[in-house]
């Protein structure tokens, strides 16, 4: 029920990914990498598809061997994303893969060889219609970029970032996308701005190697936050030591808390104090479990005492207010005259907000065949 995002979009070309758009005004695409050995099929598909069940868009997938490529062919046939071929060096696994049906090559032109081999991957990704990933990062520059500025700054992320686009421009091929990640914020988020005034390309976001599961949440939160705030950014990762099914979550938290794409539901809950009536702490964390489920966008509000609570239901799809032994709820912002038992609250709470889903799913389902 809260407003759209004020942000307003960089103005970027399109590509796609598989049957994902990005760029060009297209929702911020969601992606992770998977973490299991590629070799290992089964290990690989189950986890791409635990990332599909989150909401990923898209996945990544380290191909460093032939042996990996073989194996992403059998990954490629069982799962239903789209996949990243992540390659470093080899430029006969990027056609290898590309003929085993990826859907886009993270790999730098300038590190798979000579000329003739840079121009035999452009020509094929061009061929089956595969856009490509440049990927720079700040702990793996180039030896001569590392001599001439002595150390990672955003001159040199993007010097080296514009290197690799001037290969792809020179070969006529203009379906990539760029990222320049770094693992300190300010230094990833100069970067972005330096190369967003440069070209017009998608720009794939992250604050690579960011830590933790909370620590690197956050430091992922402020710098993707400045960024996107800005209007810069068309697809994100969050990388974090933990597993992946996390990175998608905390993707579309920080999506969230900018209003820029909903996916599932925003739990709007106090911090609690001695005023609260029922444990919210617990009833915000066991609903959390509960529904992970629901992927409808919808704002519920969970708030211990009569102070804050009826403004935020009042801007809620629904919202509850404790009060002494019951509590208010409100459907829509209205104040409703059932009222919740504070024993029973999650049952009572779970019930409203998937028939709320529910109901919000059909009505959307609706507008768009109207549409």
């Amino acid at each position: 029920m809260h407003n759209e995002s004020p942000i307003k979009r960089r103005q970027s070309t399109r590509i796609y990914v598989g049957d994902v758009p990005i760029g060009d005004g297209a929702p911020i695409a969601v992606q992770s990498m998977t973490n299991t050995r590629t070799t290992d099929v089964e290990a690989t598909v189950a986890q791409i598809k635990a990332l599909e069940n989150v909401g990923a868009d898209i996945v990544r997938v380290s191909v460093p061997t032939m042996d990996a490529a073989e194996a992403f062919k059998q990954i490629k046939q069982q799962v239903n994303l789209p996949l990243v071929a992540d390659i470093h060096f080899d430029y006969r696994i990027a056609l290898k893969v590309a003929e085993y049906g990826v859907d886009c090559l993270r790999i730098n032109p300038g590190n798979i060889g000579n000329e003739s081999r840079i121009r035999s991957v452009v020509d094929c990704a061009r061929d089956r219609n595969i856009p490509i990933r440049i990927g720079i990062n700040g702990g793996s520059l180039e030896k001569d970029i590392q001599q001439k500025y002595g150390e990672p700054t955003p001159e040199a992320l993007v010097e080296s970032a514009m290197r690799h686009v001037d290969i792809l421009d020179r070969l006529n091929f203009d379906q990539f996308k760029v990222s320049v990640k770094a693992s300190d914020v300010f230094l990833a988020v100069e970067s972005y701005r330096k190369l967003a005034a440069q070209i017009k390309q998608p720009l794939h976001l992250g604050i690579t190697e960011a830590g933790g599961l909370r620590a690197g949440s956050v430091k992922s939160a402020v710098g993707l936050g400045m960024l996107l705030s800005e209007g810069i950014g068309d697809t994100l990762r969050v990388s974090l030591a933990a597993d992946p099914v996390e990175e998608i979550k905390v993707g579309f938290d920080i999506l969230k808390s900018l209003r820029i794409r909903s996916r599932g539901i925003n739990f709007i809950a106090c911090p609690t104090c001695s005023r609260q009536e029922f444990d919210v702490i617990g009833t915000v964390n066991e609903l959390e479990q509960r529904l992970e489920d629901i992927t409808i966008p919808m704002d519920v509000s969970v708030i211990g005492c009569v102070v804050n609570g009826p403004g935020e239901a009042e801007v809620s799809h629904l919202g509850i207010a404790g009060g002494n032994r019951k509590s208010a709820f409100y459907d829509d912002g209205v104040r409703q005259k059932e009222r919740f038992d504070n024993d029973n609250v999650i049952d009572q709470l779970e019930t409203k907000i998937r028939a709320k889903a529910s109901m919000l799913d059909v009505n959307n389902r609706i507008d768009i065949t109207e549409k």
